[in-house]
């Protein structure tokens, strides 16, 4: 398997799927059956999100508590690893009504050790000062080449934050939005840096396709999301999985490329279809 920074540069792939939380219909997100059932759909990113237990240990996991996974409403860094692996997760994203399942909390390990040479990982912290101690265990489970990790990077003061990290061998993507107002600031800041992915949210759809040639020389594939959250705007699954030209078309089509779903199948399918 090639390194993700090189998957990402090659300008023959295709359109690259990213798992939220992992292929989490039919398995727990965030869990391993998640990440493995991401490469059986044949996603070629998995996101997970990076959290550490009270005693110390990196561990998956998106809430800052187990109620919606769990149905346990208690901080989940305040388990130990011990007692997060004797939880059982709930089915799919969870919620009140959903079937417990033999899946628990995996470590990052665990979770690396999977993906180590088979998927890509977008590893989302969600307390940034981990960065160092989550690149020094990629490195130690030689998944460095493979995972990548993230943070915004929008004014000087985050630049800096990111230069004085210790991420040596795992690979970078900024987060950013794009407005026409702003581009060329935000392009500047980002070329001191030379993330090889900025995952992105923009105010028009015209403000990227007019400016797809700066992406293009600046080396720097877009990431979206299309997840059906606030954020996502008016690009969502719910609308792709009805009109898929009017989302992940019209996105392909001003040169995004990488594509952050929950709904991985779908947008495979479509991917292949628009390549028939």
């Amino acid at each position: 398997m090639t390194h993700y920074k090189d998957y990402i540069a090659d300008p023959l792939r295709d359109c690259a799927i990213v798992a939220h939380r992992g292929a989490w219909r039919g398995a727990p997100e965030n869990s391993l059956a998640a990440i493995e059932r991401a490469i059986a759909v044949g996603a070629d990113i998995v996101e997970l999100d990076v959290r550490k237990s009270a005693d110390g240990e990196l561990f998956i996991m998106h809430d800052d508590t187990l109620l919606r996974m769990a149905g346990i409403d208690r901080d989940a860094e305040t388990f130990t690893i011990a007692e997060l692996q004797a939880i059982a997760l709930r089915e799919d994203d969870g919620g009140e009504g959903r079937a417990m399942t033999d899946q628990r909390v995996p470590t990052l390990r665990q979770a690396l050790e999977i993906i180590r040479g088979r998927i890509f990982a977008d590893l989302d912290l969600k307390d940034r000062g981990l960065f160092s101690e989550v690149a020094a265990c990629a490195r130690d489970m030689n998944a460095a080449p493979y995972v990548d990790l993230k943070t915004r990077v929008m004014t000087r003061e985050e630049l800096d934050w990111v230069r004085e990290q210790n991420i040596e061998g795992v690979p970078f993507m900024a987060m950013a939005k794009f407005t026409a107002e702003d581009l060329q600031e935000t392009m500047a800041l980002l070329s001191q840096i030379k993330p090889f992915m900025c995952e992105m949210r923009f105010d028009r759809i015209e403000t990227i396709t007019e400016n797809r040639q700066l992406f293009r020389d600046a080396n720097m594939a877009l990431w979206t999301n299309t997840l059906n959250m606030a954020e996502s705007g008016e690009w969502r699954d719910e609308t792709a999985l009805t009109d898929p030209d009017r989302i992940w078309g019209r996105l392909m089509e001003a040169g995004i490329s990488v594509f952050q779903t929950d709904e991985p199948e779908a947008l495979k399918a479509y991917i292949k279809a628009r390549r028939a």
